[in-house]
């Protein structure tokens, strides 16, 4: 390997989340009074806290964006989570693999909070790879697009985040791993990825199952 440790995004990376939980906060926008369509929701919010859209939320609804709404959401993103959650496509295979060549240095870095974090690695059996690992923008005093998490996740590993992979699928989670310092490979299913090349990655892919030979 050229790295010697490999930090992982969650959602839309490891896990097919992201439709599920903007399907659940479209919703749950709408019965506040503000409607968008499912690509309006995923373009103000994926790669975010929510919390992050907290004066455009109370803008748009006319409403405060409360603990109690937020508590609210995490509860009903999580039953839906538990029950229509899927792995990503190869990513079993390629996180086995990845785990075995850097003798278990690598870790699972996300904005999102800890118990969904949790939550999805136990839901897609990966929970044992990362276990002890496992980072959340919710507990750093900056979320992506600062570095934050990814230098914590470094800390962690005992690992120049410089000699770090980030695996990313958000334009916002690349910003987080670049200015950390590591190299940023893009997993973009669809498209062309050039956004994500003007960004700055090293690689854009479309399978999972062709990360362990990107890293190599």
């Amino acid at each position: 390997m050229r790295f010697d440790a490999v930090l992982f995004d969650c959602d839309g990376v490891l896990v097919d989340s992201e439709p599920i939980t903007n399907r659940v906060l479209r919703d749950m926008l709408a019965e506040q009074g503000w409607h968008l369509s499912a690509q309006e929701c995923w373009q103000i919010f994926v790669g975010k806290m929510v919390r992050d859209e907290k004066e455009r939320i109370e803008r748009e609804t006319g409403k405060a964006l409360t603990e109690e709404w937020l508590a609210w959401f995490r509860e009903r993103r999580n039953q839906a989570l538990d029950a229509e959650l899927r792995i990503i496509g190869n990513a079993h295979e390629a996180v086995h693999t990845i785990h075995q060549r850097v003798q278990a240095r690598i870790a699972c870095a996300s904005g999102a909070d800890r118990p969904k974090l949790e939550l999805q690695l136990r839901k897609v059996g990966l929970y044992d790879y990362f276990d002890g690992q496992i980072y959340s923008g919710h507990e750093l005093p900056r979320s992506k697009p600062h570095p934050d998490v990814y230098l914590a996740a470094a800390l962690g590993l005992r690992v120049d985040p410089r000699r770090c992979a980030v695996v990313e699928d958000s334009l916002t989670g690349v910003a987080a791993g670049l200015a950390a310092g590591a190299t940023v490979f893009a997993y973009v299913p669809e498209g062309d990825g050039s956004a994500f090349r003007a960004a700055g990655v090293a690689h854009v892919f479309n399978d999972m199952a062709h990360l362990p030979s990107l890293l190599s």
